[in-house]
C-alpha cells in the first residue's frame, strides 16, 4: 500500500527501492509516521514584547529574584544581561571568562534569561531581546536619582 510519493517522502529514489529495502529485513510492521509543522517558537513573540505594563515588570522582578535567590552565582541577571547587551555575538567562554563563571552554569542561566523573553541566541553569542533592552532601561530609571525638588 506504499505509494511513489511516500517513498520519494521517506528519502528514497522510488517505491521499488523501498520495497527492495524492506524485502531484505526479518518479518515486522511497517510504520508511516508523519510530522507537521511546528508550532512556532513562543519565546519569539515574547522577546519582541518591549511595552512592559507594570503588571509585567512585577512578574519579571520576582522570576529573576527567585533565580537569583536560588543560585550559587549572586545577582548575576542584571550582570549578565548587561554584559550581553555590552558585547553581542561574543562567545558564551568568553563572556563566562569576564563573569569569572564556570561556562555551562553561565550558558544555563542565559537559556533562563532567554526563556523570559530577555535575550536571543546567535550562531556565536547573544544579544538582547527588544524585552531585555526594555528591562535594562526599566532598571537604569529605577535607578535614576528622582528629580524632585526640595
Amino acid at each position: 500500500r506504499i505509494t511513489e510519493e511516500e517513498a520519494r517522502r521517506a528519502g528514497y529514489a522510488s517505491r521499488a527501492e523501498l520495497l527492495s529495502e524492506l524485502a531484505r529485513r526479518d518479518d515486522g510492521d511497517v510504520y508511516r509516521i508523519e510530522l507537521g509543522p511546528l508550532a512556532p517558537d513562543p519565546r519569539v513573540a515574547l522577546r519582541e514584547s518591549a511595552a512592559l505594563d507594570p503588571e509585567e515588570l512585577a512578574g519579571l522582578t520576582e522570576r529573576l529574584a527567585r533565580l537569583e535567590a536560588r543560585s550559587s552565582a549572586g545577582a548575576w541577571t542584571r550582570r549578565t544581561l548587561e554584559l550581553i547587551e555590552a558585547k553581542p555575538e561574543v562567545s558564551a567562554s568568553r563572556l563566562s571568562q569576564i563573569l569569572g563563571r564556570e561556562r555551562e552554569s553561565f550558558k544555563l542561566d542565559v537559556r533562563k534569561l532567554k526563556s523570559l523573553g530577555l535575550t536571543e541566541s546567535l550562531e556565536v553569542g547573544y544579544r538582547l531581546s527588544p524585552r531585555g533592552r526594555a528591562w535594562l532601561a526599566h532598571l537604569r530609571n529605577a535607578d535614576a536619582p528622582s528629580s524632585g525638588g526640595a
